[in-house]
């Protein structure tokens, strides 16, 4: 069934009518939770002021010129450096020296002194650690010791979650097309809830990653579903706004994870209520109906005319005859099956120089946009200041950030918003960089702006990716983008860890990567208020006459959605 008469439903029931609204909160609602377990761990796995723990009972304790008698009790009274040694003496009357990874006994056990010159013996924290728990009760750091020779294994915890996120968009996305967007909903939704609260529960550090990768696998299924699923119920009047403003509720889930770190300090505690989330959905999903056009297309006519019936009765609309609509497209037959889709292959994404060259500035786009999206967001808790309100502001100026771009991408065009976006990110990571670190109120400010145009470049690099190619390889361009673009998820925690050799380096590297991806956007071409084309044959037209490659943005999104929701999936 063609796209143009598929359209026709919504000219007939409503573009976005009651019955519409109703289920895009719904699953909007749901995205919420996913944007809440993308961002957990930056509370999850904060690695709090530790030092090793003494070989017995302390009976004095001495930092500096400070003395107390309870070796927990000097969190709440200076700050340790991470070079910086805690003197304690026990009650055998042995002196150690305990700093964050390391122990010395000294062996003249008479001298209290803080400094000391003499001899004294290393040991390794056999007897665990004691953390500064004055912000957090526990965290999962605290709680199986990823700390010293084990942090690497704390710095695993997002990346494996990212990876299971590139999984689950492939897994899903087959599945979806498949079995149906409504299950595949379910099904995934239902793995949010039950892996969220399995997370909580998990007995040591191996099972915690199992159940968060697990739980990122069905994240990543929902995301990738709901946007088809959304898209095939909002007519072209709508379609662009409802996609891109799905971007906005993941936001919201951003703002939740700040506020209920800053309420809940235990982990697991920490992890149910943020799980807990998902529970209204879970209650509400049983009323999501299939879609009219996955119906149509594996020859449920008669399911899809029940759809289309309670769509037109909630819209209060008259409903229209799928047999009418149907009949111009199989000569008057509505039984026909639906024709085969040809798939095509990667290399078709390099048909010739020119479009091999658009391929790898979109994917390097793409990366950008995911690496810089997530680094912005992982970093802001390092800011200075409340680590709380900074992730806050962080899902709060993303908003803005989506009616920007769908203001301003009908106006002056996709290419000059997203090359606008990229350079403007470049610049702000640029004066990141020469804020003094003291003056954390403008880091917040500045970061803030980053993260706005990094959102705004990515929540416009879909829509214009599709835009780029013709039908024929369409869902597989997109598809390929978001899959570079999941790389740069994986990466951005990474990323943040490289702060460790230069305070600055996440910000020399996103910026770095938004100017060249700026820069290199020039040579795309602008793709507003162009007609779509079908076949290389018709790009190469394009492209000799002076033409530009481009359609409207709600034509673009039906027929990547309908057509292929396995490669065109929106995914953060």
């Amino acid at each position: 069934m063609g796209s143009s008469n598929l359209e026709l439903i919504f000219d007939s029931v409503g573009h976005f009518g009651r019955y519409q609204i109703f289920l895009y909160f719904i699953c909007a609602f749901q995205n919420i939770s996913c944007g809440i377990h993308y961002l957990a761990s930056v509370f999850l796995s904060v690695s709090p002021q530790h030092t090793c723990r003494p070989p017995g009972n302390v009976s004095q304790v001495l930092f500096q010129d400070l003395s107390t008698w309870q070796l927990e009790d000097i969190w709440t009274q200076v700050s340790v450096g991470r070079e910086d040694h805690i003197l304690v003496q026990l009650q055998d009357g042995e002196v150690w020296e305990l700093t964050s990874c390391q122990r010395f006994r000294r062996d003249d056990q008479s001298s209290l002194d803080y400094e000391y010159s003499g001899r004294k013996s290393s040991f390794p924290c056999l007897d665990g650690y004691i953390y500064d728990r004055s912000k957090w009760l526990s965290t999962v750091v605290t709680q199986w010791d990823l700390v010293c020779n084990r942090e690497w294994l704390g710095r695993l915890i997002q990346p494996t979650f990212m990876f299971g996120v590139l999984l689950g968009a492939v897994i899903f996305g087959y599945l979806s097309d498949r079995a149906g967007r409504r299950l595949v909903l379910w099904a995934s939704s239902t793995g949010v809830f039950l892996f969220g609260i399995a997370v909580a529960f998990t007995f040591d550090y191996y099972s915690f990653i199992v159940a968060r990768f697990l739980l990122a696998i069905s994240g990543s299924g929902y995301l990738v579903v709901v946007f088809v699923y959304v898209t095939e119920f909002a007519g072209m009047k709508s379609r662009t706004w409802a996609s891109i403003h799905l971007h906005s509720f993941f936001a919201f889930g951003t703002m939740v994870v700040a506020l209920t770190g800053y309420f809940v300090r235990t982990w697991w505690i920490y992890q149910i209520v943020l799980s807990s989330v998902t529970l209204p959905f879970i209650l509400c999903c049983w009323m999501l109906p299939e879609t009219p056009f996955w119906l149509i297309s594996g020859g449920k006519y008669e399911e899809a005319q029940k759809v289309i019936d309670t769509m037109a009765k909630w819209n209060r609309t008259r409903s229209c005859k799928l047999s009418e609509l149907l009949s111009l497209d199989h000569d008057g037959s509505a039984g026909n099956k639906p024709s085969q889709v040809e798939k095509h292959t990667l290399s078709e994404l390099f048909y010739d120089w020119s479009i091999g060259a658009r391929t790898l500035i979109l994917w390097l786009i793409w990366f950008t946009g995911c690496l810089g999206f997530y680094t912005f967001s992982l970093n802001s808790v390092h800011l200075g200041g409340s680590e709380y309100l900074n992730l806050f502001l962080m899902g709060v100026v993303e908003i803005p950030a989506y009616v920007f771009v769908c203001l301003g991408m009908d106006r002056v065009g996709r290419r000059n918003i997203l090359i606008f976006s990229l350079l403007s990110s470049a610049v702000t990571n640029g004066v990141i960089m020469v804020i003094p670190k003291e003056y954390h109120f403008w880091l917040v400010v500045a970061t803030m702006a980053g993260k706005f145009f990094i959102g705004a470049a990515f929540g416009l690099i879909y829509l214009y990716t599709a835009e780029l190619y013709p039908t024929i390889v369409r869902s597989l361009a997109v598809g390929s983008g978001s899959t570079v673009g999941r790389v740069g998820s994986i990466v951005a925690p990474l990323c943040i860890y490289l702060s460790s050799i230069w305070i600055f380096m996440p910000q020399l590297l996103v910026g770095t990567l938004a100017l060249v991806s700026g820069v290199l956007t020039f040579l795309l071409p602008e793709t507003l208020r162009r007609p779509l084309t079908t076949t290389w044959e018709e790009t190469e037209k394009e492209s000799s006459s002076g033409k530009l490659l481009s359609t409207t943005s709600n034509t673009v999104l039906e027929n990547v959605a309908v057509e292929n929701s396995e490669d065109s999936s929106l995914n953060k």
